[in-house]
């Protein structure tokens, strides 16, 4: 019923176009190149430069583009939502995707691993205080979230250095990781001391292989009957430390939060595991992304 409204429409001011407007339209609604061109009867080459001429005078990206097809950035779904509507409110829309692009504001999603929550949580609260307009929403999960397909605008990933195409990785710290037990384990079983002692006690380990350098260390240097529990993620990891069920690895920022915990062992480099700053091509460069990749590598700059 729409498509009356986009035959009739008639865009007044820089947005004189009104055929790239409704071809981003139906690239929305089908997420493929192919399929716009069908739905509108044109060849496909005529979508991608509707899509490159619309996405370059409004100065925002309208799609994020993947193997699999266009996935909606915020702008384009904004549009996607506004297209059937009247000239005064594609108006409003092409203001307010202008200034999407210059403002730090609205939405910023991040996605990490549990355990970088509590390291990452001071700096979020005071990003928040520098940019009252954001809205933050953080995702942790051991799912990798897909930034070709929006579901985040960064990524703090622990591990190798991620190798997605079209990603831009950035080397952010290495987290400090040591051997933890709790006080009551240490009044029970004592101290550790050194490698010696490894066959002594009881220590907490992953299930399966991690890729972490510090778990790969543990199944390479302790005894495999010595690792009497083993957790599926670092949360339940550490959880299970916390408890009492042995000595386990955890990150400084975590354990710094919990005064029941003994340092059984300092830091090592082979321990250290190193984290990565991801971003999306296509909104690296937003006004939104950039002041939150340059605050947090000013907030731990000392750490980097």
């Amino acid at each position: 019923m729409h498509l009356d409204i986009c035959k009739n429409a008639q865009i007044v001011g820089p947005m004189e176009n009104w055929d790239e407007i409704r071809t981003a339209f139906y690239v929305a609604r089908s997420g493929t190149v192919s399929g716009a061109a069908q739905n509108l009867g044109v060849h496909h080459a005529t979508v991608i430069r509707h899509i490159d001429a619309l996405e370059a005078r409004l100065g925002v990206k309208l799609f994020q583009r993947h193997a699999r097809g266009y996935a909606t950035t915020e702008a384009g779904q904004d549009l996607l939502q506004v297209a059937q509507t009247t000239d005064d409110q594609f108006a409003q829309l092409q203001s307010r995707l202008k200034g999407r692009g210059g403002e730090v504001a609205g939405d910023l999603v991040v996605t990490t691993l549990s355990t970088i929550s509590p390291m990452l949580a001071p700096a979020l609260v005071a990003f928040r205080a520098a940019y009252p307009d954001i809205t933050l929403r953080l995702l942790t999960s051991a799912r990798v979230f897909r930034l070709e397909y929006g579901e985040a605008h960064i990524a703090i990933r622990a591990g190798t250095i991620p190798d997605e195409p079209d990603n831009v990785v950035q080397r952010f710290i290495h987290q400090k990781i040591s051997l933890y037990a709790t006080n009551d384990y240490v009044d029970r079983y004592g101290p550790l001391k050194g490698a010696a002692d490894y066959a002594n006690h009881c220590f907490v380990g992953a299930e399966g292989k991690t890729g972490a350098p510090f778990h790969n260390w543990m199944e390479q240097n302790i005894p495999a009957k010595n690792i009497v529990f083993r957790g599926s993620d670092n949360r339940i990891i550490e959880d299970s430390v916390a408890a009492g069920m042995g000595i386990g690895f955890m990150a400084r920022s975590s354990a710094d939060r919990l005064p029941n915990l003994t340092l059984m062992a300092e830091p090592q480099d082979e321990w250290s595991a190193p984290t990565w700053l991801v971003t999306h091509v296509d909104l690296h460069r937003t006004a939104k992304v950039q002041a939150f990749l340059t605050f947090l590598k000013q907030y731990f700059a000392e750490d980097m």
